[in-house]
């Protein structure tokens, strides 16, 4: 028996052999993340239950000399879940476990293949999970970890490297750390920090402990629309330039509010060069004149239009037409690079 057949009955012998896929056919399905440009067929993909299995994966790949590469949801634009051809692809969606929830102490303990959206559900509604990629209802936390990821919410709140207190994390040889804890003061190096963002070249995270806040008292949002992307740019320089910290702000252009339009159907002017999103968030009293502020401040900028969400059914369906772009362009054309 060659090194490679070994390797894979090990891996069935670790995970079962349900759980570990070497059909070509199969393999095709993780060939890729959302970047399509690039695309590679690994050897296997295993796919662990638990974090024991993922620490005796990395062993047995490290024993043998494979290569391996850990992979989210494979929502990721980056190319960090791309296998390698001669490589084990280790899976992390079996890993969906919310193990604690303390909000006495605002601290959610959770393992990798959680999604995004399931953090704040699982606090809702009394606490949220800040950092919100577009993707955020399909991409996992491990991913974020691994590509420190962001979102609209990030020009107020920060990133995951913000929000990520301890990490238990299996090292390239199978070796299994835990770093931080649920303190941010903790002393010595900040090596979460270090691990958020490193896309698995240090090693894959295995149970993550993140931070949520208090849901804010009160939240506003507008859109409004302008010539172009330029007078949009003009606008958030204003607004950013009176002091005023939106809790989330976003841009599209002409191209981009069309493709969203056809999915969402919110509404919105075909002919706009370009949408500024803004939301804002806090007490309600300071927030009600900073809103007016903002209005005045995309006014100034030429805006042809500002548009206030009603209610929260309204905010969605603003919030769908920002999150619905990427997949929407796909009805512009077939293939396009981000």
């Amino acid at each position: 028996m060659d090194g490679g057949r070994q390797l894979i009955e090990e891996l069935r012998r670790i995970c079962g052999d349900e759980h570990v896929v070497t059909e070509h056919h199969a393999l095709r399905t993780y060939e890729s993340d959302g970047l399509l440009q690039y695309a590679a067929v690994p050897r296997a993909a295993v796919l662990p239950g638990t974090g024991e299995e993922v620490a005796a994966v990395v062993r047995a790949c490290h024993a043998a000399g494979v290569p391996w590469v850990a992979r989210g949801s494979g929502s990721g634009l980056s190319g960090g879940a791309l296998p390698l051809e001669d490589g084990v692809l280790v899976v992390l969606s079996r890993l969906r476990r919310i193990l604690e929830v303390d909000l006495e102490n605002q601290r959610v303990v959770c393992e990798p293949g959680v999604t995004n959206v399931a953090i704040t559900a699982a606090v809702a509604p009394s606490h949220f999970y800040p950092p919100d990629p577009s993707s955020q209802i399909v991409c996992s936390i491990g991913g974020n970890v691994a590509e420190n990821s962001g979102g609209a919410h990030c020009f107020k709140y920060g990133f995951t490297t913000n929000y990520v207190c301890g990490l238990e994390v299996v090292l390239p040889d199978g070796t299994v750390e835990e770093l931080g804890g649920k303190e941010l003061d903790l002393p010595g190096y900040d090596l979460c920090g270090v691990f958020v963002g490193s896309e698995g070249t240090l090693g894959v995270a295995t149970k993550i402990t993140v931070r949520v806040v208090p849901t804010p008292e009160s939240v506003r949002t507008l859109v409004s629309f302008f010539e172009s992307p330029g007078h949009a740019g003009h606008a958030v320089s204003n607004i950013v330039s009176a002091g005023v910290v939106p809790g989330a702000i976003e841009m599209m252009d002409n191209l981009t509010i069309g493709a969203s339009e056809a999915m969402a159907h919110a509404g919105w002017p075909l002919d706009a060069g370009a949408a500024l999103l803004v939301e804002l968030d806090g007490p309600q009293a300071e927030l009600e004149a900073t809103f007016d502020q903002v209005g005045e401040l995309c006014e100034k900028a030429g805006c042809s239009e500002v548009r206030v969400a009603r209610d929260e059914a309204e905010r969605q369906v603003f919030w769908k037409m920002r999150k619905a772009a990427f997949p929407a362009m796909g009805r512009v054309s077939s293939h396009y690079y981000v």
